[in-house]
């Protein structure tokens, strides 16, 4: 059964507002007249501005299921597999976030990049769980847990342009998929699935799914909900933490990565950053059963993600690179323009929020 708020939603708000007036209410000015002009025409003119980024990120945001484990203490009845921001309980500490996941509210949010060439829109999401956690005395856990998708979207003139791949992050492996229709095949790397879709709010997204526990990502049915698990579905202006274990309808709002709320203008601070790309993360807390068994600082931003065994593509260039990346890992490489007009990974187009 749908939570009431959901009923209310599919009856009344979006009825009452149109969806894409909707999306654009947390892109900055004060009214809809000012954020339909702003928007207007922006991704025509590339992804420089913020309502852009969002228009762009909210169009193709993945539908995502999260599937949740009840069991063992360290599971906190399934809560330690709901996504969340980095700073959910109100701090830039990354050595707390294990302690902080039983007391503090949840509310999904999800990161997104976006960079840019002549050819294609690269937009990444990142999924946040304080606890990569266990079940069992004899398996590592450690504090934070960030993985997540990068899109490959071709610019065909359309609006938002043609999603043509994906590329999901589990753990230390990446896996590549393509969707019916698309012109892209294996490169270097064997695609390893069909990329599928739901509908949402009256346009397909792309499924994503979760594991439970160690939370490794590919796109669904690659893993799948199996019991309890969460449905989540994107939003701009709103988040929500799931209402039980097994509720099918819950909004992550979207948050641009370079922004204020963001995390790479916070990538110099040490009480989140062990290192480049790297979150804090400590043995603090309950986190193994055995302590020797809690690892530390193991949990990675984009710009740290990285392949066990893909070759020539290197650490974070899943987000800092991503035409290099899909030129890798898609043929025709040919077809992957590599100069960026916009990637403030490497300084093109502004970094405002630069430390």
């Amino acid at each position: 059964m749908f939570p009431i708020r959901s009923l209310f939603r599919g009856a009344m708000a979006r009825a009452l507002v149109p969806a894409s007036l909707m999306m654009l209410a947390a892109c900055g000015p004060e009214s809809l007249d000012e954020l339909t002009g702003e928007l207007e025409g922006a991704l025509a003119n590339g992804v420089g501005s913020t309502a852009a980024r969002a228009a762009l990120a909210k169009r193709w945001a993945p539908v995502h299921y999260q599937d949740v484990d009840v069991t063992g203490s360290h599971s906190l009845s399934g809560r330690s597999d709901y996504i969340s921001r980095v700073d959910f309980d109100g701090d830039w500490v990354g050595t707390n976030n294990w302690d902080n996941t039983s007391s503090r509210a949840l509310n999904a949010h999800v990161y997104h990049s976006v960079v840019e060439t002549s050819s294609h829109w690269y937009i990444v999401y990142t999924f946040f769980h304080p606890r990569d956690w266990a079940d069992s005395i004899f398996d590592t856990e450690h504090e934070n847990d960030g993985e997540g998708v990068m899109l490959v979207v071709a610019r065909d003139g359309s609006e938002f342009g043609r999603l043509d791949g994906a590329v999901t992050v589990a753990h230390k492996d990446f896996f590549s998929y393509v969707p019916d229709g698309s012109p892209l095949a294996s490169g270097a790397e064997s695609t390893d699935g069909k990329l599928s879709f739901a509908n949402f709010e009256g346009v397909n997204h792309p499924i994503t799914a979760q594991e439970a526990k160690g939370h490794g990502l590919k796109a669904w049915p690659g893993y799948d909900i199996v019991g309890d698990g969460v449905k989540y579905f994107p939003s701009l202006t709103t988040a929500e933490e799931p209402s039980s274990a097994s509720d099918s309808d819950v909004r992550y709002k979207l948050i641009d990565i370079y922004g204020p709320e963001g995390l790479w203008a916070r990538r110099q601070l040490g009480s989140l950053f062990a290192s480049d790309g790297t979150f804090a993360g400590d043995t603090s807390g309950d986190c193994g059963y055995v302590k020797s068994l809690c690892s530390t600082n193991s949990a990675n931003a984009p710009w740290g993600w990285d392949d066990q065994n893909d070759g020539p593509v290197q650490r974070g260039e899943i987000a800092i690179d991503p035409a290099k990346l899909s030129a890798y890992y898609f043929s025709p490489s040919a077809g992957f323009s590599t100069a960026y007009t916009f990637n403030p990974f490497k300084g093109v187009g502004g970094d405002p929020n630069a430390p």
